[in-house]
């Protein structure tokens, strides 16, 4: 049992090798690897603060950025309903126009069909008048060759025609 239990001697010579070894590492190692430790704890609380900062931000940012999403989606929807708009609007004016471009064609077209009718059958009058002023005539000079057929023609003239 000797070689396990230590001896006294032993036991006080490590004790105060000990107990000075704690002294000059708490008199010079110490203080140093504490206060860099509490620098080390500092630094990673600000940068935890930080991240945590960064993180609200990047909520905030992502709400912002959903927000700009809805209304720029808004917008244009907006923006296509009124582009529907003004082109169902453009079309039904562009139709009209062409139905009364179209209708007044129409009309300027039978005015002038009825105008170009109208004259030709001005034409077709004044030539059937004056051929009958020349069968007339004919008839007449045959007819009134002799005087005493003249004077039955004046005659029934004259008995037409009252004079009062």
């Amino acid at each position: 049992m000797g070689l396990l239990t230590p001896d006294l001697g032993l036991v006080v010579w490590t004790s105060i090798a000990f107990l000075m070894l704690v002294f000059l590492l708490s008199k010079f190692a110490w203080k140093p690897i504490l206060q860099t430790l509490k620098i080390r704890e500092e630094s990673i609380d600000e940068a935890l603060k930080a991240a945590e900062l960064a993180r609200e931000e990047m909520g905030e940012l992502k709400a912002d950025n959903e927000k700009l999403l809805v209304k720029a989606r808004e917008e244009r929807e907006l923006l296509l309903r009124d582009a529907t708009k003004a082109g169902s609007m453009i079309k039904e004016e562009a139709k009209t126009e062409a139905e009364a471009i179209t209708k007044r064609m129409m009309e300027d077209a039978k005015a002038g069909i009825e105008a170009e009718k109208q004259a030709a059958l001005a034409e077709v009058r004044s030539q059937v008048a004056n051929l009958s002023v020349e069968i007339a005539e004919k008839i007449i000079r045959k007819n009134l060759e002799n005087d005493k057929a003249q004077k039955a023609l004046v005659d029934e003239f004259l008995k037409d025609k009252s004079f009062n």
